[in-house]
């Protein structure tokens, strides 16, 4: 059992939560993720490390309620613990030898772009930070991209924060206006990765996704998190999270991610029952 030492509301439907793990948090780096379980009958959730402390042994997960696990998930309290906490897990994030990187995160895919960031910034590199959210109410991290990042490009659909627009916007503006990579890192929704490797593409620059397919074991048994990466086939849980991004067959990885749409819709409805139950007394 793993107590939960802060739980903080980052906008209505994404939440922060600082587990006690000090044996996880001994070994995390950026880029890898933990396996965790809220009860003993929940699902396992796959969730990036955000960030961690090694001296006071906790490790901090950013997630959001999309489902029933995360929604059982959500409902724990500070002071309470959550079931199983396993990690870390796959590979941490490559930056030796990186002395100039664009991290470009979206919406919750920030939570896994700013550790990411953190580390190049701490390392020296020079790091172009480019978070997108559709509306400023989503917004999270902003602070932490500010503190950590050289330069921080916010950028929202509507234009209610940062500028208005989409990050491979701001991330071609850069591109054109001179500025030279060593690597571009994307962190967020398939398809928007999908655009910002094509827009790297066109120019020559190294990139790399960071993947999130469906999971369950994440040791490479189940099969369920593989991917089409360079025409092989590889799995998010031990081969990465985190690969070419121009080798990358996007279009497969959104189908799959799309295969159990309706069963979620339908487990996430009973859980909500059951939960507004409990809390109403009456089961």
């Amino acid at each position: 059992m793993n107590k939960i030492i802060t739980r903080r509301e980052l906008n209505p439907t994404v939440t922060l939560m600082e587990i006690e793990a000090p044996l996880t948090a001994k070994k995390a780096e950026p880029g890898q993720f933990v396996i965790v379980r809220s009860h003993d009958d929940a699902e396992r959730i796959p969730l990036t490390v955000s960030d961690f402390d090694r001296d006071k042994g906790t490790v901090t997960i950013i997630f959001q309620i999309v489902g029933a696990a995360t929604m059982r998930l959500n409902a724990l309290k500070e002071g309470e613990c959550v079931a199983n906490f396993a990690g870390p897990l796959g590979k941490a994030t490559g930056i030796d030898g990186l002395n100039k990187v664009a991290v470009v995160g979206g919406g919750v895919g920030c939570a896994i772009a700013y550790p990411v960031t953190k580390k190049l910034f701490e390392k020296g590199a020079e790091v172009h930070a480019i978070a997108g959210f559709r509306t400023k109410d989503l917004v999270i991290l902003e602070n932490e991209f500010k503190t950590h990042s050289t330069k921080f490009f916010p950028m929202s659909d509507d234009g209610s924060w940062g500028e208005k627009g989409l990050v491979t916007n701001a991330l071609e503006k850069l591109i054109e206006s001179g500025e030279k990579y060593d690597e571009v890192i994307t962190i967020g929704p398939l398809i928007m990765m999908k655009f910002v490797c094509a827009l790297t593409k066109k120019y020559g620059i190294k990139t790399i996704a960071s993947m999130n397919p469906i999971m369950i074991d994440g040791t490479g048994m189940c099969g369920c998190c593989r991917l089409t990466v360079g025409g092989g086939t590889k799995f998010a849980c031990v081969d990465g999270p985190e690969f070419d991004g121009h080798l990358i067959d996007f279009d497969e990885a959104m189908s799959r991610g799309r295969m159990y749409s309706r069963f979620e819709q339908r487990k996430r409805e009973e859980t909500c029952r059951l939960l507004n139950m409990k809390e109403g007394g009456r089961a």
